[in-house]
């Protein structure tokens, strides 16, 4: 699960907003182990998405802006599988669920191999044609924007819907027929959102915003995948990704900020509540939760003096409005966490859950 740009200050100031000072920790709080991990790319201090997802998914470092591929070498799934893709092949689903384009940075790097995150159709492409995600819902599936794209086969979005539905996949537009794709056992879903990243979840903090009715939220999501996914019993590979974090703290938005935050613990709920219903779940699952990167240099300014109450927002400092450099939170349980309580490299991750998977 990726809070993406979330720092650790992200957390007091939600936690501020929703039980004050003084109360209950958010959900990702309650995870038994806690370590951090260094996120510097191939080529920068300062990472990118792009690169900090394909060192989770492929254990090696990335330049910035390359998808789990170095550029100008052999990139594909059978000389550098990714987790993902290695689960995939022990049999196991697969499942990504984000708010942004199903096809941005983050996700990309499980499923596709690309010389740059630019080239979204063609890794909407992979992930069908190729990858065979079995689960994959957000937003819409963007557009490859670089020449560098052009070395990749000629594909258009409604192209990728196609070849899904070609392939057993349904395709879902709504709340509505997401919750009927449960009901019907459907094993190969595709559900597209919105044309862009998902609609900002400003309604936890702003009494005046609303979300749309037919549009899923992050957490209704996760709650989907989970029952799509554990039909297998050969068990299953899920990344859970609350991608708006990033863009408020690029924005240096507190309200979008905290907003977003909140909805991806309540993804967390989600994901701790269908874990704690069967002890083999408990016992046979790892849940980690970390983001790729810091972003904005958010810091909680004050008030200095008074306390406030739940429901009151902290005063915002920023130091930025793109990535910043620092180290990030590593919250998890399950098999396998131990391994993750202390300081490790982003790379780590992908080691261990590869020795959990065996």
């Amino acid at each position: 699960m990726v809070p993406d740009g979330m720092g650790l200050s992200n957390v007091t100031s939600a936690r501020i907003f929703k039980n004050g000072p003084n109360g209950a920790l958010l959900y990702l709080e309650t995870l038994s182990r806690i370590g951090y991990q260094r996120t510097y790319s191939a080529n920068s201090i300062i990472t990118d998405s792009a690169a900090a997802a394909s060192a989770w998914a492929t254990g090696e470092k990335f330049n910035n802006g390359e998808i789990s591929c170095h550029t100008g070498g052999n990139c594909d799934s059978s000389t550098l599988p990714t987790i993902l893709e290695w689960a995939k092949g022990k049999g196991k689903s697969t499942g990504m669920v984000v708010t942004s384009t199903v096809t941005h940075a983050t996700p990309a790097a499980w499923g596709a191999h690309v010389y740059s995150r630019e080239c979204e159709t063609e890794i909407g492409r992979q992930y069908i044609e190729v990858t065979g995600i079995d689960v994959i819902l957000g937003g819409g599936i963007g557009l490859n924007t670089l020449s560098l794209c052009n070395v990749y086969p000629g594909q258009s979005i409604s192209g990728v819907i196609t070849s899904a539905q070609s392939r057993g996949y349904e395709y879902i537009t709504t709340k509505e027929q997401m919750n009927a794709a449960v009901v019907a056992h459907k094993k190969k879903v595709l559900g597209l959102f919105t044309s862009g990243g998902k609609t900002p979840e400003k309604f936890r903090v702003d009494p005046l915003q609303t979300y749309p009715n037919g549009e899923p939220t992050l957490a209704e999501m996760t709650a989907t995948a989970l029952d799509i996914l554990e039909e297998n019993k050969k068990g299953f590979f899920l990344m859970v990704e609350g991608s708006q974090i990033d863009w408020a703290n690029h924005n240096n938005d507190l309200t979008y900020q905290v907003s977003e935050v909140l909805a991806f613990d309540e993804a967390v709920k989600v994901v701790l509540d269908w874990i704690n219903t069967r002890p083999l779940r408990k016992s046979n699952t790892i849940v980690i939760i970390v983001a790729d990167h810091d972003c904005g240099g958010f810091a909680v300014n004050g008030p200095y003096g008074i306390l406030l109450n739940a429901g009151n927002l902290v005063e915002a400092g920023w130091t930025s409005t793109d990535h910043t450099g620092g180290d990030t939170i590593i919250w998890s349980q399950g098999p396998g966490s131990q391994c993750l309580g202390k300081s490790l490299n982003n790379t780590d991750l992908y080691w261990i859950i590869r020795k959990v998977f065996k």
